[in-house]
């Protein structure tokens, strides 16, 4: 077959057999060149982008690399230091017993990616009864499964944007799949300057800039595909816990989301982030925004608590407030974030490009092994009618690619984003493209203007939908222990959690295989209280739960036969955490009443009955002696302390508890 090379020493052709190995043609390439470093040598199907060494094509021929008859070959090279004369590449021959891999063919994606990949992602379509002249077993045009990538399924069902997979399924090429996967279809995207640069020929920059190191003229647009189409919040008390501090307070609070990710069906190849539970970083609240540390503190730890559950989760996003009350009517809140102010500031489009760059989504289909982010931004602002509602969103990967290059910086106006001047000085280099986007004027006709030195937010912004469940099964069963990081509003401390376990009768369970009636409903409100995030992040930080029987405690919570099975705890009573954890309970339980209870004499067996039993037997002792006294004695007794208090008294004299 013919081959076209194209390099910066011209163009050339080459007529090869279709099962040549790769070193064949890299030798006939080198001969064609003067000084070229055999090393640096690279290929390409473009003409800029998705570069490839050629020493990563070891073994492989012409045919598994998807070449056909009359492609064109971009080929670029670094020349050598020395003048030495250019010597062919040596490349092994092909070997069965050794194949060597490429980044991106050992990169672990993760599970919804895996699910995706398996699947056609067709999207399936009922005969039509108008222009289906077929049998039932037929098949034409009209009734025929659509692309998942399908422009007119997309503008029917108001679908802005292209799922990532959908996306990939678009760019890629319709060959066979030992071709495709041989040059990865995305590459990532960079506004640096090429350090050093690939000719060769000048000093590093800042020093020295050519056409070969400096970046292209960058076009501002609409990103066509979105890594997370939909985020889920599976229980609406996670977001009403979280705003108890605004309400408390007026302060603005920052969590991160503790999820995972799952197939999306309403979008073709679609991928939802589902969050399960929210963790709030230290944080100083303002009435107009927050301080915050990143990176934070417990970031590992809080990871490796996540991927314990029994469906492994991780961070999927961050979520903040931003409500001002309305003065006339406290109960609602100012509707600022609108088409005509804006939806996200350029301050926050900045730290959320921040976020995502830092953490990458894995990707078999990039040349780095990694592509985009599935960090979402999520907001709790105020609607038109003044009630909260969450605002989800993404950042493109032009933004996060003019972060990472230090080009643009938050203005005063929060929905304009400004570009920083281009500075040379040898500490803090900094190239600026030129910068432009497109709108449409007055005429309704399309303009492309510069974006020097400001242009709107909202071309860096990708719209992510965002709702609840109709049917709620958080994985975490409770919310109610108090938040981490709430200083003076809600405070963690081990003696409240022993006093609930003791207040549950905890210490009286064990890993009996059967299980009365009434052991069965302590279980189950003891599992109910265990299954709480912020509970489960407070015990790993108390050193009284071992690293292996946390594992234990955090999957047997978060199991979905927790409330069906009462068994289903016997294997985290085996462990030695909980009997530690039970020893201290028994210690810090309220002592018993110095009165013995009703009935024969007490001994050292009554130190085993619960305190609530006592109590039970006290409140019908003292209902039995007011029933005895008469209607008109004037005198409460305390179901509680048993104690004879003035009728006119609400509280007991003795031990403060209500008279009933």
């Amino acid at each position: 077959m013919l081959l076209r090379v194209r390099s910066k020493d011209g163009n050339f052709r080459f007529e090869l057999p279709s099962t040549a190995d790769i070193s064949v043609l890299v030798n006939k390439i080198l001969e064609t060149t003067v000084d070229a470093d055999p090393v640096s040598l690279t290929v390409s199907d473009q003409p800029r982008g998705n570069e490839t060494l050629v020493s990563t094509l070891k073994g492989r021929n012409l045919q598994t690399l998807g070449l056909k008859h009359g492609d064109m070959i971009f080929v670029g090279y670094a020349t050598k230091v020395s003048q030495a004369p250019a010597t062919p590449m040596s490349i092994d021959a092909p070997s069965s017993t050794r194949v060597q891999s490429n980044i991106w063919e050992t990169v672990q994606e993760d599970a919804v990616d895996i699910y995706w990949r398996s699947k056609n992602g067709k999207i399936p379509r009922d005969r039509d009864a108008r222009f289906c002249k077929h049998g039932a077993n037929g098949m034409c045009d009209y009734c025929m499964p659509l692309e998942p990538y399908d422009a007119a399924y997309q503008a029917e069902h108001s679908i802005k944007h292209l799922s990532y997979h959908a996306y990939l399924h678009k760019i890629s090429p319709k060959t066979s799949s030992a071709a495709a996967t041989a040059i990865p279809p995305l590459s990532p995207l960079s506004y640096k300057v090429k350090n050093p640069c690939p000719s060769g020929g000048h000093p590093p920059w800042p020093a020295g800039i050519c056409t070969g190191c400096q970046p292209s003229a960058i076009t501002l647009q609409s990103q066509p595909f979105r890594m997370v189409d939909h985020l889920e919040i599976a229980s609406p008390d996670i977001i009403e816990r979280f705003l108890k501090a605004w309400r408390s307070t007026g302060l603005q609070r920052f969590g991160w989301l503790i999820g995972r990710y799952e197939p999306y069906e309403k979008v073709p190849m679609g991928i939802k982030a589902v969050v399960e539970a929210l963790y709030e970083p230290p944080q100083e609240g303002e009435l107009d925004g927050l301080t915050l540390g990143i990176p934070w503190e417990d970031e590992p730890r809080i990871r490796e608590l996540a991927k314990m559950s029994s469906a492994p989760l991780t961070i999927v996003g961050y979520i903040f407030t931003d409500l001002d009350p309305d003065p006339e009517d406290r109960t609602k809140s100012i509707y600022k974030r609108h088409p005509h102010s804006f939806f996200v500031s350029s301050l926050e489009a900045i730290f959320a490009a921040t976020i995502q760059k830092s953490n990458p989504t894995p990707s078999r289909s990039c040349s780095s092994g990694a592509f985009g982010s599935r960090m979402v931004t999520a907001i709790l602002t105020a609607t038109e009618d003044g009630k909260v509602d969450i605002s989800a969103y993404q950042v493109s990967e032009q933004a996060c690619a003019m972060v990472d290059a230090d080009m643009i910086e938050a203005s005063v106006e929060p929905g304009i984003v400004r570009i920083k001047e281009e500075d040379r000085s040898q500490d803090a280099a900094r190239y600026v493209p030129d910068v432009f986007f497109r709108y449409k004027n007055e005429y309704n006709l399309e303009v492309k203007k510069t974006a020097k030195p400001c242009f709107p937010v909202e071309y860096l912004l990708v719209n992510v939908t965002h709702g609840f469940p109709q049917n709620p099964s958080p994985l975490f069963r409770s919310n109610q222990f108090a938040i981490e990081n709430r200083p003076g509003l809600e405070d963690q401390h081990i003696e409240n959690v022993l006093k609930t376990l003791a207040r549950l009768g905890a210490p009286q369970l064990s890993d009996s295989p059967t299980t009365s009636t009434s052991d069965a409903s302590k279980r189950l409100e003891l599992a109910k209280w265990l299954s709480d995030w912020h509970l489960l992040a407070f015990l790993e930080t108390t050193q009284l739960v071992s690293k292996v029987d946390m594992k234990v405690l955090v999957s047997t919570v978060t199991s979905p036969s927790l409330l069906g099975d009462p068994l289903v705890l016997n294997a985290l009573f085996k462990t030695e955490s909980w009997q530690t954890l039970m020893t201290f309970t028994r210690e810090s339980a309220p002592s018993l009443p110095s009165t013995p209870a009703p009935g024969p004499s007490s001994s050292h067996i009554d130190e085993d009955i619960p305190q609530d039993v006592f109590d039970q037997i006290a409140a019908e002792e003292a209902t039995r002696r007011e029933g005895f006294s008469g209607v008109g004695s004037g005198v409460k007794i305390c179901p509680h302390c048993t104690f004879e208090n003035p009728e006119g008294e609400t509280d007991c004299e003795v031990c403060g508890l209500p008279l009933g």
